[in-house]
C-alpha cells in the first residue's frame, strides 16, 4: 500500500503592513505600484489557476493509479491466500470467507472485496443481502472482463454503471488440480478517488490564495523599494524543509532510484545503494557504469513502466515498479522503487512446499482398506518433505477393528519409515509413558513438539477422529536438519488428520470383514461326514475384497449314496454369506425329501425367485449352483447345474476331462426345466467342483483357466483329493473359492444283496428266509429277526398296493439299508391306526423297529427304505 506524505509550512508575519499613504497608492491603478499590482495579479492569478488545475489533474491521475494498484493488489493477495481454495471447496464458503473478506476490505480501504463461483454466484459483499445470490454482470464486464478470467489473466478495469462509476481488479482462483474454482474481485468507487483528491483541494486553494497574499505582499514590498523582501519563508525555513525530506527519503524501507532522459543517476537514497550495491558518487553516472549486472542496469535505465515486477539481485529477491517521470510534469527520465521481498518470497516457497506435501498426502494416502498400508502411505508421503523419520503406532484395539480407547496407553508400532531401524520394530508393542510428550499429545489431542536434543528434533501428532485418537505419528528431524518450528504443528497436523481419516475407514472395513468372515465361516460346514466308498476334501479360500457367496456341502443320502453341493451366490460381504446360508439350508431341507438333482434344482429355482420378490433387499437371483448324487453301489454319479461350471473328472489314470452336461440358466431365472446328466465313474476317479473364482478374474478367458486347472489336476492318479486340493492354483483369488474334491470307490458285490419278488403273497417268506441266510452269512443273526418283521411289512404292502416289479436290496457298511421297491408312486405315510381299523400298522411297526426310514420316487416308481444300525458284536 502505498502512503502519502504531505508537509505543510506556514510562516508567520508578525510586522504591520504599509500605512494609509502606501496603501492608496498601491490601490491607484493610475500609479507605477498599481499597475505593477494588477499585473502581478493578474499573472499569479493564471498561474495559480493553471497550477491548480495541473495539480488537481495530477493528484486526480495519481490517486487513481494508486487505486489500481491497490485493487490489484489486495484481489491478487487475496485471490492467492493459502487455504481461499480450501473454503470455495469447502460445505459453506460464504461462511468462512466473508468474514474473511470484510476484515480486508476494512484493513485496505476498499470498497468491496467480492468472491464469485464460477457460476458468478457472490459468496461475499459488503452487503449481507447480495451473499448467495447470482451476479449479472453489465455487457463490458461480460464481453471484456469475462473471457480474460476464464483465460487465467488477472483483470483491471472500470467499471461504469448508472450512478455508480468504480475501478476495479478481478483475478481468476484455480485448484490445485489446474481447474477454474471462481474469482476475487476488488473495488474502488471515484467517489472513494474524488475524496482523495477533494481532500488536497483545501490545500491547494489555500495555497492559492497564500500565493495571491504573497503577490500582494511582494509587491508592496517592491513598491517600498523591496524593503524586508523574506517576510515569507525564509532560508532557515526553506532549508529545513530540503533537510526533512531527504531525512525521509533516505530513512524508509524501499529503494528509489530516479534517471534522467540520458539514462544518469540523478538520486540514490540509502536503501537502493543497500540493495543494489551502489558505490558513494552514485550520482550523476551513467547507469553503464555502475558496474551492474546487464539485466539490472536494463532495468533501471528502461523508460517503460512496470508493476510489481520480480527481479533477483545476487541472493535477493526485489519487487520492483517502475514509472516515467515526464507524464507526471517532471523531466524526462524514469523513477524506480526497489522493495526487498526476500523473506517474503521465503514464506511464499515454504507455504507451496506445505500445499503440495498436503495435495501428495491427499493423492496417495487411503488408496486401500489395508491399516497398515495406509500407515506406510502417510510415512511415505511425509518421509523427505517434512521429515527424516517417521512411525506411526496405532493402539491396539484399532488393529482389530474396534473402536478406539482414549484411556489406552498401549501402542502398536504399525509402520516406520527413513533412520535406521530400532527398537521397537513394526509389529511390535510401544509403551507410552506418562508425562511425555506422546502421553501430552494423546491427552491433548493436538501436536506437541518433542527431542531437541542430539537425536534430533520431533513433532508428534494424533491420529484424531471424533472424539477418539486412534494412534500417534512421530515425524523426527535429524541433527544436521533445520528443527521444526511451532508453525510445524499446523501441517503435522493437518497430516495426521488426513491419514487418520483412511486409517478409520480401514478400521470399519477390518471390522465388518472379520464380521462377515466369522458369520460365513459358521454357516459352511464345518465336519464332512465320513461317507461310503467316498473320499471327500474341500476348500474355501475368501477373495482379496472381502466376503463372497461361495459354499459346498456334502450331505449323506438313504443306501449309501452321497450328494455333492458347491454353489455361488451373487455380491459379497454379509449379504451375500447370509444369503449363502439361507440356500444351503434349503438345500439340505430339500435333500431330505431325497429328491433328484433336477428337481431339486427346479425347486430351489422357485425359491430363490419367491425370496427376490419378497425380500426386496439383496437379490440373489442368478446365483448358481451344481447338485451331484452319487451312488457307490452302481458308480453312476447323476448331477445337474443351474447356471454353474461343470465338473472337472480326473480318470484314474491321472488323465483330466470336462465331461458334458446339462446345464440351465442360474438360480431365480425361471422358465427353463433343468435336466440332469448320468456319469459312470471308475473306481478311483476324482470328481473336482469348483466355483469360477478357481480359474481367476472374471475377466480373464474361462478356457485358459480351465487350462491352467487341467494342467494342476494332471498327475498320476495317486494323489488323493487332500494333495489335489493343495496343488490347485488359487495363491490369492480375486474373487473368493470354494472347491470339493471326492474320490469314487464302489460297494463290493458281497456288500449288496437283492432279490425279485413275484407279486404274490406267498414268495413273501421265501425273500425272508433268503435274507435271514444272507444276514447270517454278514454276521448279522441278531438283527434277523428285525429284519424279517419290517421287510414282511414292507414286500406285503407292495404286493397288496403297488405293482410289479418288486424287489428287495440288503446293503451292508457301516449300517444295514433296506429297500423295498416297486413299480407305483403312491408313497406311504406314517399314522395312528384306529382300534377298530383292520391295517395302518405296518409302517408304523417300521418305524419304531428302524433306525430311520423313508420313501424316495424314481423313473419306475418307488423305494421304501430303512436303516438298522448294526450291533456292537457285529460291527
Amino acid at each position: 500500500m502505498f502512503e502519502r506524505l504531505r508537509v505543510r509550512s506556514r510562516a508567520h508575519i508578525g510586522r504591520p503592513g504599509p500605512g494609509r499613504a502606501g496603501l492608496r497608492a498601491l490601490l491607484d491603478p493610475r500609479s507605477v505600484a498599481g499597475r505593477t499590482l494588477l499585473v502581478e495579479l493578474v499573472i499569479v492569478l493564471v498561474l495559480v489557476a493553471a497550477g491548480a488545475t495541473a495539480l488537481v489533474l495530477q493528484a486526480r491521475s495519481s490517486t487513481v493509479n494508486d487505486a489500481r494498484r491497490v485493487t490489484r493488489g489486495v484481489a491478487e493477495s487475496f485471490a492467492h491466500a493459502p487455504g481461499l481454495v480450501g473454503a470455495l471447496d469447502g460445505p459453506d464458503p460464504s461462511a468462512a470467507l466473508q468474514p474473511r473478506a470484510e476484515a480486508v476490505r476494512r484493513a485496505t480501504g476498499v470498497d468491496s472485496v467480492v468472491v464469485f463461483t464460477t457460476d458468478s454466484v457472490q459468496l461475499t459483499s459488503p452487503y449481507p443481502e447480495y451473499v448467495g445470490r447470482p451476479y449479472t454482470p453489465p455487457p463490458y464486464v461480460a464481453e471484456r472482463v469475462l473471457p480474460e478470467l476464464h483465460a487465467g489473466r488477472t483483470v483491471t478495469f472500470e467499471l461504469r454503471e448508472p450512478a455508480y462509476h468504480s475501478i476495479a481488479t478481478a483475478v481468476p482462483v484455480f485448484g490445485p488440480d489446474g481447474t477454474p474454482r471462481g474469482a476475487v474481485s476488488v473495488h474502488i468507487t471515484v467517489a472513494t478517488v474524488d475524496s482523495v483528491v477533494g481532500a488536497d483541494l483545501p490545500v491547494l486553494l489555500g495555497g492559492a490564495a497564500a500565493a495571491v497574499t504573497l503577490a500582494v505582499v511582494a509587491t508592496l514590498l517592491a513598491s517600498r523599494r523591496l524593503r524586508r523582501q523574506t517576510r515569507g519563508l525564509g532560508p532557515t525555513e526553506l532549508a529545513r524543509m530540503y533537510d526533512h525530506h531527504d531525512a525521509v527519503l533516505h530513512a524508509v524501507r524501499e529503494g528509489v532510484v530516479i534517471t534522467d532522459g540520458d539514462g544518469r543517476v540523478l538520486l540514490a537514497n540509502d536503501e537502493a545503494r543497500r540493495l543494489l550495491g551502489l558505490p558513494a558518487d552514485v550520482e550523476r553516472r551513467p547507469v553503464a557504469a555502475l558496474g551492474l549486472d546487464p539485466e539490472t542496469a536494463a532495468l533501471l535505465s528502461s523508460a517503460g513502466e512496470l508493476t510489481d515486477g520480480i527481479h533477483q539481485v545476487g541472493d535477493r529477491t526485489l519487487a520492483v515498479n517502475r514509472r516515467p517521470t515526464a507524464p507526471f510534469g517532471g523531466l524526462p527520465g524514469s523513477v524506480v522503487t526497489l522493495r526487498d521481498s526476500t523473506e517474503l518470497a521465503g514464506r511464499v516457497e515454504a507455504a507451496g512446499r506445505r500445499s503440495r506435501l498436503l495435495y501428495e498426502a491427499g493423492m496417495r494416502i487411503g488408496d486401500t482398506l489395508d491399516m497398515t498400508r495406509t500407515c506406510e502411505e502417510l510415512a511415505e508421503v511425509a518421509l523427505g518433505g517434512f521429515a527424516d523419520t517417521v512411525t506411526v503406532d496405532l493402539a491396539e484395539a484399532v488393529t482389530r477393528g474396534e473402536e478406539p480407547d482414549g484411556a489406552a496407553r498401549l501402542l502398536l508400532r504399525t509402520a516406520r519409515r527413513g533412520g535406521a531401524a530400532g527398537p521397537p520394530g513394526v509389529g511390535r508393542p510401544v509403551l507410552v509413558a506418562d508425562g511425555s510428550p506422546r502421553a501430552r499429545c494423546l491427552d491433548e489431542g493436538r501436536a506437541v513438539l518433542a527431542g531437541g536434543s542430539g537425536a534430533g528434533s520431533a513433532v508428534v501428532a494424533p491420529l484424531r477422529v471424533r472424539d477418539g485418537v486412534l494412534g500417534l505419528v512421530e515425524f523426527r528431524r535429524s541433527p544436521d536438519s533445520a528443527p521444526y518450528a511451532h508453525e510445524d504443528l499446523l501441517l503435522a497436523e493437518e497430516l495426521a488428520a488426513r491419514a487418520a481419516v483412511s486409517v478409520d475407514n480401514a478400521r470399519r472395513y477390518t471390522r465388518e470383514h472379520g464380521t462377515a468372515e466369522a458369520l460365513q465361516h459358521n454357516l459352511l460346514p464345518r465336519i464332512v461326514p465320513r461317507r461310503t466308498a467316498l473320499e471327500v476334501a474341500h476348500r474355501y479360500l475368501p477373495a482379496r475384497a472381502g466376503v463372497g457367496g461361495d459354499w459346498y456341502d456334502v450331505i449323506p443320502l438313504p443306501g449309501f449314496r452321497t450328494a455333492l453341493v458347491v454353489g455361488d451366490v451373487v455380491g459379497h460381504g454379509i449379504n451375500a454369506a447370509v444369503a449363502m446360508g439361507r440356500l444351503r439350508t434349503a438345500i439340505r431341507t430339500f435333500a431330505a425329501l431325497d429328491l433328484p438333482p433336477e428337481e431339486m434344482l427346479g425347486r430351489l429355482d422357485e425359491l430363490v425367485a419367491q425370496t427376490d420378490e419378497e425380500c426386496g433387499g439383496h437379490q440373489i437371483t442368478g446365483s448358481t449352483c451344481a447338485y451331484a448324487v452319487y451312488d457307490p453301489v452302481s458308480g453312476i454319479c447323476t448331477l445337474a447345474r443351474a447356471g454353474h461350471l461343470g465338473p472337472a473328472l480326473v480318470g484314474p489314470d491321472g488323465g483330466v476331462e470336462y465331461p458334458e452336461t446339462a446345464l440351465a440358466p442360474p438360480l431365480g431365472v425361471g422358465g427353463h426345466p433343468f435336466e440332469s446328466t448320468e456319469l459312470k465313474l471308475e473306481e478311483g476317479s476324482q470328481l473336482v467342483l469348483f466355483t469360477d473364482g478357481l480359474l481367476g478374474n472374471r475377466e480373464r478367458d474361462v478356457d485358459r483357466g480351465l487350462e491352467r486347472l487341467r494342467a494342476a489336476l494332471a498327475g498320476d492318479g495317486r494323489r488323493g483329493p487332500e494333495e489335489t486340493c493343495r496343488a490347485l492354483p488359487v495363491p490369492h483369488p480375486a474373487d473368493d473359492v470354494a472347491v470339493l474334491v471326492a474320490r469314487t470307490g464302489r460297494l463290493a458285490p458281497d456288500q449288496v444283496a437283492e432279490w425279485d419278488v413275484p407279486t404274490d403273497p406267498a414268495a413273501v417268506a421265501r425273500v425272508r428266509s433268503a435274507c435271514a441266510r444272507r444276514l447270517s452269512e454278514w454276521g448279522l443273526d441278531e438283527l434277523a429277526f428285525t429284519v424279517e418283521l419290517i421287510l414282511s411289512e414292507l414286500i406285503t404292502n407292495a404286493i397288496r398296493y403297488g405293482t410289479a416289479p418288486v424287489r428287495v436290496r440288503l446293503l451292508r457298511d457301516t449300517s444295514l439299508f433296506c429297500e423295498v421297491s416297486d413299480g407305483s408312486s403312491t408313497a406311504p405315510h406314517l399314522r395312528w391306526a384306529a382300534t377298530e381299523d383292520e391295517g395302518g400298522r405296518g409302517i408304523f411297526l417300521v418305524a419304531q423297529l428302524a433306525h430311520r426310514w423313508g420313501t424316495r420316487c424314481t423313473q419306475d416308481g418307488k423305494v421304501i427304505w430303512c436303516e438298522l444300525p448294526l450291533t456292537e458284536d457285529a460291527g
